[in-house]
């Protein structure tokens, strides 16, 4: 009994629940991106079963380890053949900005699940499951706005590097593809040493102010709801 007491639960529940919310936000992430190449297309991400919601087909463990601990990290790429894109730059584009746009969608449900949870909080009082519920939407808003966010950094692999590489003509176009070889290990690098941690922060911020202001609807109904 004194070891079940020594137990820090809370702190348990709490990594317990960043790990969902992790989870949820990588896997949506990449399954968007096999679903917009599926639809141009490409039966690529199909056939490697990473149109599947397990996160066991997504996962990158040290992609899984950065998000825990930083908020920013990524998951198995999905792999992508251009050559049944009738434009093939084009496609990789919008195939690319598939998974931070859904993120950026999760974020914004997640943020109408907060604010409905304090509303809860505020009209009933505070209890361990609308607590939890209200913290698990807070992470998700944070991890889908950080990894959204992440995502769209124009440099090789991550996904603004194809949206830039679609306005580049065909010569600039393959040496840009071709920083992929090494664009990881700059990336982490940079996040390792924090040259981007303000701006990152600071984006990560000003979005996440911005959904849950735009999402007081949901407060404020839930509110006259209960009241």
């Amino acid at each position: 009994m004194d070891l079940v007491h020594g137990i820090d639960w809370q702190g348990m529940s709490t990594m317990f629940l960043r790990i969902v919310a992790i989870l949820l936000c990588l896997v949506v992430h990449e399954v968007c991106h096999g679903l917009a190449a599926y639809k141009l297309g490409d039966p690529t991400a199909k056939m490697s079963h990473r149109l599947s919601l397990n996160p066991l087909h997504h996962l990158d463990v040290f992609g899984l380890i950065m998000m825990v601990a930083v908020g920013f990290g990524w998951a198995k790429p999905v792999p992508i053949d251009p050559r049944y894109f009738k434009k093939p730059k084009q496609g990789m584009a919008i195939t690319a900005l598939a998974g931070p746009t859904s993120n950026f969608v999760l974020a914004y449900l997640a943020a109408i699940g907060a604010n409905a949870m304090g509303a809860v909080l505020v009209a009933r009082g505070e209890t361990a499951g609308t607590s939890m519920l209200f913290g698990f939407f807070y992470l998700l808003v944070l991890m889908n706005i950080g990894l959204g966010i992440f995502n769209l950094i124009p440099f090789p692999p991550l996904d603004g590097s194809k949206v830039v590489a679609m306005f580049l003509p065909d010569r600039l176009y393959v040496r840009w593809m071709m920083l992929e070889r090494y664009g990881m290990i700059v990336l982490m690098a940079v996040l390792w040493f924090g040259w981007l941690d303000e701006f990152l922060t600071g984006a990560r911020t000003f979005l996440s102010d911005l959904m849950f202001a735009g999402s007081e609807f949901a407060y404020y109904g839930v509110l006259n709801l209960l009241g």
